[in-house]
């Protein structure tokens, strides 16, 4: 299976690549705007929160994820550290990783997919999985309506295209006021649940 390359993905995304022995990345398939490749959702103290990477795109031509680069002209980097920081402070794993993390919002990295890739390595670490992190050669078509490339989407109803992904509820910081918010980025449960994070993976699919 060859997965896309995002940022910080949603929970039903990791779901499926800690079943994998080796994660395939596809670094040739054509950028579009408002998908997950540059976007995470957190939940903040009033309620979920989209933080986006803004990108440097060539116009009229087709631009592959391993050509875009990340724009820094506005300080995103610090902003969505300071956003993490605001909603997960008091949450009980995140002082305990936040020095492995915070390296990612101060370098500054030139291309998208190299911070993605990265982030997902440290990701899985911090899970204590040791699974390798790979990238296509060439490109791989999309296989249909079960390819992960096609259907996890901030735009499409997970609940609807995803019927195998089962979210399990854990504690969230501000649960108590906003209720769970289900399928947010893997960061969200990383948090929350620290290390155990993969267990609460791994009874999240049905399949």
């Amino acid at each position: 299976m060859v997965y896309p390359a995002f940022y910080n993905g949603p929970v039903n995304y990791f779901a499926r690549l800690i079943r994998e022995q080796v994660i395939v990345l596809e670094q040739f398939d054509s950028y579009t705007k408002q998908t997950y490749r540059n976007r995470c959702r957190i939940m903040g103290p009033n309620g979920v929160i989209t933080l986006s990477i803004p990108v440097k795109k060539k116009r009229g031509i087709r631009n592959h994820l391993r050509d875009i680069r990340i724009d820094y002209d506005t300080p995103w980097n610090k902003i969505h550290w300071r956003s993490m920081v605001a909603s997960y402070a008091a949450s009980p794993f995140f002082e305990y990783m936040m020095d492995d993390l915070v390296g990612f919002y101060e370098d500054k990295y030139e291309f998208l997919l190299d911070l993605n890739q990265q982030l997902l390595e440290k990701i899985l670490q911090l899970m204590g999985l040791n699974i390798p992190v790979k990238c296509t050669i060439s490109f791989s078509e999309i296989t249909g309506e079960t390819d992960p490339r096609h259907f996890i989407h901030p735009k499409l109803d997970q609940a609807i295209v995803d019927s195998d992904f089962h979210p399990i509820a854990y504690h969230q910081v501000f649960s108590d006021r906003l209720g769970f918010q289900a399928n947010l980025s893997i960061l969200d449960l990383l948090f929350n649940e620290g290390p155990g994070a993969h267990i609460i993976l791994q009874k999240s699919l049905r399949i």
